[in-house]
């Protein structure tokens, strides 16, 4: 007997935890809050409440051809806080709404000439500075220092994957072909990547560049290295 009530009490209790837990994950995964797979596009942007933007280490240098068919290295952003991403322009998921980010954090900073970006195409074979070119003036870029850069298609994956760890590769099963963070790095004057910490003292390493929470700490953390 008493058994039975021992098992009619585990019961009640399973009963009451699954009236409160399942609508609270069913609301996680409906609002995409729930971590897919083994890489994270989203990172934490809380923190730095402080004001500091911590330094990671040298970004890694880089030359390549831009969308006026001129050749650019991270030298010509020496002196400029600059932002880096990795895109192409036929994607079909998560580039537009970096694109559109992007082209906020411009207007954001535009007119000041030691702000610049660098956007640089996972798919060389068919982002031709032409096709680059189109592509900057359908966006509405209008700042000098936002260069679209293309090249060497390996040595723009080693660039991302192995340079800066910020993952790009090629997969004929999603739709669009190519698979890429959807993060900006941040590099200040003198060429360091930058970062704030999480709210744990963590640094993020790299911005969220699709949820507006990651576009607000980002321009942030410019404004604070433009003074600099």
């Amino acid at each position: 007997m008493l058994k039975n009530k021992s098992y009619i009490g585990i019961s009640f209790i399973i009963l009451i935890f699954g009236i409160y837990a399942i609508p609270k994950i069913i609301s996680r995964i409906q609002q995409n809050d729930v971590v897919k797979g083994d890489r994270l596009d989203k990172v934490s942007n809380h923190g730095n409440t402080d004001g500091n933007v911590m330094i990671i280490g040298p970004a890694p240098k880089f030359e390549l051809k831009d969308q006026n068919k001129k050749i650019i290295t991270n030298a010509d952003y020496k002196g400029k806080v600059y932002l880096i991403e990795f895109f192409f322009s036929t994607c079909p998921s998560i580039c537009p709404k970096m694109n559109k980010n992007m082209v906020d954090i411009q207007n954001q900073f535009f007119g000041n000439p030691n702000f610049g970006i660098a956007s640089i195409t996972i798919d060389p074979e068919h982002d031709t500075p032409e096709i680059l070119k189109a592509h900057a003036e359908e966006l509405g870029v209008k700042s000098s220092n936002w260069h679209f850069l293309t090249g060497d298609k390996k040595y723009i994956y080693d660039l991302a994957n192995k340079g800066f760890n910020l993952y790009a590769g090629e997969n004929s099963k999603v739709n669009g072909g190519f698979e890429h963070s959807g993060l900006f790095a941040l590099i200040d004057k003198n060429g360091n990547i930058r970062c704030r910490k999480d709210e744990y003292g963590n640094p993020i390493l790299y911005y969220d560049g699709i949820e507006k929470e990651g576009v607000k700490a980002i321009q942030q953390d410019i404004a604070i290295l433009l003074r600099e």
